[in-house]
């Protein structure tokens, strides 16, 4: 029996990006679906670009929301024999989002962010699937303390520290399948990265940026239980290592009075996942447990490209209207790809709407469709189609300034 289930990231595919990132943790980022660097202002500019901070205005922002990720089903259909068809359950998740940028102190401004960058939530409970995953989760929060610099009225620079709480649950078992081999683990990690960023204004209403997110290699350490025919055979410790890529981005955005439009080009470096290797306390007993659940598995992930073009448009002193439309490629080959994550290439439709309703409060509201291709997969454990897949993003919040 080939591997059961890979252990990659909660919360939108979870993802409503490449593999299992979430670049949308705001009420504008969720509109613009993430073309929102070199516009990035507010509080949220903390998370999305910190050099953007030193050109906010001189106050202080702090910024909310509650984010409800529906992930719909999805079907597959074998070619072999409809008994292995499947079909995934629907998943609903919350991710809340905190994000501050303070006023400014000679030039430097500073910020914090507390937001979900990635994850995933998958649950098979059809018999062949749940062989290979009949629960795949694991939760990522990520606090992101960040520095704004301004080098001249119109360059600056920022960075922060990167620190990722993640947990996860993975759950396999093909006794249904007749394969009598069932996992039961459960793990989770503190790892640390950077992330930097830069500000070129050449012109009052013309603005560069360029973003990069470091790798954060997460390393799940908990404990597993490998069942045989009903008994157990190992129960002791375990770990797991896999890659929360890079991200690199650049952005344009131009100011035409009322309306703003940016371009974003980002590359998710996600060519660092090549092998999923469970790592256990002690000798994985009996050849059948071994290969199913020890032997190192390849992934040979593939860098991916994703481009963004957001339109925020201010209607009146008290509403903006925000919408967008980006192309997100998968990062998975045919021949590795598994029920944990059956990604696709997708397009992605967002808008959203804010009112300001008073000089320090502003309320929002916004939506995401992440709408994914159908996909025909034929490797060793796969024959059919995935079909249906999708994801929904529905953020609400409110910003104070002071």
């Amino acid at each position: 029996m080939k591997k059961i289930v890979t252990l990659s990231i909660l919360t939108a595919s979870m993802l409503v990006a490449s593999g299992y990132r979430l670049p949308e943790s705001s009420i504008n980022a969720t509109a613009l679906s993430a073309a929102y660097i070199a516009n990035a202002h507010g509080a949220d500019s903390s998370y999305y670009n910190p050099a953007n901070m030193v050109f906010n205005d001189n106050k202080s922002f702090v910024e909310g929301t509650l984010t409800l990720v529906h992930l719909s089903e999805i079907n597959y259909k074998d070619n072999r024999s409809t008994t292995f068809n499947s079909s995934s359950e629907a998943e609903n998740i919350v991710a809340p989002t905190l994000l501050y940028s303070s006023k400014d102190y000679d030039g430097i401004r500073y910020g914090l962010s507390l937001t979900v960058p990635g994850g995933l939530s998958k649950r098979w409970e059809s018999s062949y699937a749940k062989a290979f995953a009949e629960e795949f989760t694991l939760k990522i929060v990520e606090l992101n303390p960040s520095i704004g610099y301004k080098i001249s009225d119109n360059f600056a620079i920022g960075g922060g520290l990167r620190m990722i709480y993640s947990e996860g649950v993975v759950k396999s078992d093909g006794t249904d399948a007749g394969k009598p081999v069932i996992r039961d683990m459960e793990a989770n990690t503190i790892e640390f990265g950077y992330n930097l960023a830069m500000t070129y204004k050449p012109l009052s209403n013309l603005t560069f940026a360029a973003t990069y997110r470091s790798n954060v290699d997460i390393t799940e350490e908990g404990n597993a239980k490998l069942h045989l025919n009903g008994d157990v055979y190992y129960d002791g410790g375990a770990s797991v290592t896999v890659p929360l890529p890079a991200v690199a981005a650049l952005a344009v955005a131009y100011d035409f009075g009322s309306t703003v439009v940016e371009l974003v080009y980002d590359k998710t470096m996600w060519s660092e996942y090549k092998n999923l290797d469970f790592e256990f306390a002690s000798d994985v007993p009996l050849a059948i447990l071994k290969a199913a659940f020890d032997d190192p598995k390849a992934r040979n992930w593939e860098d991916t490209d994703s481009y963004r073009l957001g339109v925020t448009h201010q209607l009146n002193d008290k509403i903006t209207l925000m919408g967008a439309l980006a192309t997100d490629e998968n990062p998975a080959p045919e021949e590795t790809i598994g029920f944990e994550l059956p990604d696709s290439d997708a397009m992605l439709y967002s808008a959203g709407i804010k009112y300001k309703y008073s000089d320090q409060i502003t309320l929002g509201a916004s939506v995401l469709y992440d709408e994914k291709d159908e996909r025909t997969v034929v490797n060793d454990d796969i024959n059919g189609r995935f079909t249906d897949a999708s994801a929904t993003l529905f953020t609400i919040g409110a910003s104070y300034s002071y």
